[in-house]
């Protein structure tokens, strides 16, 4: 099993590439379901959730074709000839659930196992299921499977209220809703860019869709889409992470990910620059420079977006370790999500987490050692701690890491970080 091994102490320089969203690409996928003409998705990272989802879908019939280096997807859903999507390959992946809607819309008929991914709460899917309910659908829990069926003459416009903010579901009832009869409405939506980018795309496919990135979507359902080519937008928990990357390492980085990505990540931003950070606009994306040897702390609370997201809470915990006095971080989002937590008191941090909150007294150093990453973001976390740890920091069970970074040791490595990756 693969390792990560960083050596700390050495400033960061360079540029770094963002990829293409992985949260996004993983929503783009499944509405290829919803045509039977081909969808391309360009600029999609090469990471091993998508390649779940790639054989997600050509278990349900699909073509999926890798090009350009895997940078380009092209699938056809010409015919979808399999309606179950199995336990053995959803368990990998929650995201593995979006498919149920467009299957759903499609074919009137549906049957998904009950999903599974990294271990940082229950994310339960009831609100895709509800949502699903309010446009006619009859759902039954089945040994594990999610067993749905249409009314006769397919899925029905509906107004469908979120008691509480979930993008998979937001995700899951816009592309159902692209196939209904008749007018959905989407109250409590979800507004997160990963949203934007999926309307934008089936908006392209000939969707009609109004209000993305708003609390309300209204979507009027057409008889049938048609193919489209899309590109996947900059993936801002990636560009995020490595915008910590000089600021716990200290150096300047310039973070390729496109003008105006600021927008991306701006609750993010924010807060990086309250602790001392400098960060600069540039053409091609952001400049991130730490130059001066303190760090100031800063209390944080996860939200949807547009507030501090979730998937950098643990590497926002890894730069707090070092600041100069005592941060909060408050995880609304998951619980159980402070997992990172005992692997970075191995490495001389000082942490104390009751329920949600998590207090971090900074300390004016870390210490190198053998950590375990326990889930995606947390892995991540552990790097970045690494880079400014004295000695030697050994990550294992990165595989974890491989759902959504690629290329870590590259990309740290061409800006100066000793890292590398231990086979076996």
């Amino acid at each position: 099993m693969d390792s990560i091994v960083v050596t700390g102490g050495r400033p960061l320089e360079g540029e770094i590439a963002i990829s293409g969203a992985k949260n996004a690409c993983l929503a783009l996928m499944p509405a290829a379901l919803l045509s039977s003409d081909p969808l391309t998705l360009t600029n999609t990272p090469r990471l091993s959730d998508i390649r779940t989802m790639s054989a997600l879908l050509e278990s349900l019939g699909c073509e999926v074709a890798a090009l350009q280096d895997a940078r380009v997807l092209a699938i056809g859903a010409e015919r979808i000839t399999n309606h179950t999507a199995h336990y053995e390959i959803v368990r990998k992946m929650r995201a593995s659930i979006l498919v149920l809607g467009p299957i759903l819309a499609r074919e009137g008929r549906a049957v998904v196992s009950l999903p599974g991914g990294c271990a940082i709460g229950a994310r339960p899917v009831d609100l895709h299921l509800r949502a699903l309910e309010a446009m006619g659908a009859t759902i039954e829990l089945r040994d594990g499977y999610v067993h749905a069926e249409a009314p006769a003459g397919g899925l029905r416009g509906a107004r469908v209220v979120f008691p509480l903010v979930s993008v998979g579901a937001t995700e899951n009832a816009l592309m159902a809703a692209t196939l209904a009869r008749g007018t959905t409405v989407l109250v409590n939506a979800a507004r997160e860019p990963e949203i934007v980018d999926l309307a934008r795309c089936l908006r392209a496919m000939g969707a009609r869709i109004e209000g993305e990135g708003t609390s309300e979507i209204t979507i009027e359902g057409r008889e049938a889409l048609h193919g489209a080519t899309y590109r996947v937008v900059a993936d801002r928990i990636e560009l995020g992470t490595y915008m910590l990357a000089p600021a716990i390492a200290g150096g300047s980085v310039e973070l390729l990910s496109g003008p105006g990505s600021r927008e991306l990540v701006a609750a993010f931003a924010d807060k990086l620059q309250e602790t001392g950070i400098e960060i600069a606009d540039t053409d091609r994306g952001l400049r991130v420079s730490r130059t001066n040897g303190s760090l100031r702390p800063v209390d944080v609370t996860t939200q949807p977006f547009p507030g501090f997201p979730t998937d950098l809470q643990a590497q926002m915990m890894a730069l707090l370790t070092l600041a100069d006095g005592v941060s909060k971080l408050e995880e609304t989002i998951f619980e159980n999500r402070f997992m990172h937590a005992p692997e970075l008191l191995r490495m001389g941090a000082q942490i104390d987490v009751h329920g949600g909150t998590a207090t971090v007294t900074g300390v004016s150093k870390l210490r190198g050692a053998p950590v375990m990453a326990t889930d995606l973001r947390a892995s991540v976390s552990l790097i970045l701690a690494g880079l400014a740890a004295e000695g030697e920091t050994r990550v294992a069970r990165v595989y974890h890491l491989d759902r959504g970074y690629e290329r870590v040791e590259d990309k740290l490595g061409a800006c100066g970080a000793r890292i590398e990756r231990v086979h076996g």
